[in-house]
């Protein structure tokens, strides 16, 4: 494909293996960087293979005779060990520096800053609880369930990085979420039919309210950055993805 091609088309063979890259700790070697955000159609499947490999976890530990709680930890540690706890640090940076700060220059000063405080460690607490009870309770139906419902948390939740990424300005000049740019409308539109089609396979009706629900979440926490900071930053994008994740799990409760 030629070089101005790669860079326009909607779809690029790179793409796939750049979201790995990016949103995971597998080890996957990426030849082209280029793309940026032009690649966010792919989180959603980035998503579905860490929702699968989490949930192999949970299903192994209810084989054992593991109950459902045990079964939903390991899932649940397994999910963020394999993302590298990439969006865990942006929720809790983002809860230090909203909430930490009184001027738009110091909150992201404070979200900056690789020491978590006080906000960000209730923050931490909060949504890994929230995420392990559901679990739990989800598993506690079965482990197809528990699988179903990791993949379309996964995948609605980046889903919604990708929007969030694609609505808001970028609240500083450098930094991760800049350095990938803005998803174009056809990148999202993308990402969001490959969520509601698998949303809909795996969940039918829950996995549909699921998707609306991870949606408003994330529209939440992006008119609560625009307000604060002005825009988005690469914490911002993690910890839209932590809210709209617990938002799915909720509404995928047995």
């Amino acid at each position: 494909m030629p070089e101005t091609d790669r860079g326009t088309a909607l779809l690029h063979p790179s793409d796939l293996t750049l979201a790995l890259a990016l949103l995971t700790r597998l080890p996957v070697k990426i030849h082209d960087t280029a793309r940026g955000a032009r690649a966010a159609w792919a989180w959603p499947v980035a998503g579905a293979v860490l929702g699968g490999l989490s949930a192999l976890s949970g299903g192994a530990a209810l084989m054992l005779g593991l109950p459902a709680p045990v079964a939903a930890l390991l899932a649940l540690g397994a999910l963020v060990m394999l993302s590298g706890g990439l969006h865990e640090d942006g929720v809790a940076d983002t809860a230090d520096g909203l909430w930490g700060g009184w001027t738009q220059q110091r909150r992201l000063e404070i979200m900056r800053d690789s020491r978590v405080g006080s906000y960000g460690v209730i923050a931490l607490v909060l949504v890994l609880g929230l995420r392990g009870v559901a679990l739990a309770l989800i598993f506690a139906a079965g482990a197809l369930a528990g699988a179903a419902a990791l993949v379309i948390a996964a995948m609605v939740s980046r889903a919604a990085m990708a929007g969030v990424m694609a609505t808001l300005p970028h609240a500083r000049a450098d930094g991760l979420a800049q350095a990938q740019g803005h998803p174009p409308r056809a990148t999202v539109l993308l990402a969001m039919a490959l969520t509601l089609a698998a949303a809909a396979g795996l969940g039918g009706a829950s996995g549909l309210a699921a998707v609306a629900a991870a949606a408003l979440a994330a529209l939440g926490v992006a008119w609560v950055a625009h307000t604060r900071i002005g825009g988005q930053t690469g914490d911002i994008l993690g910890a839209a993805q932590q809210v709209a994740e617990i938002a799915a799990l909720l509404c995928l409760l047995p």
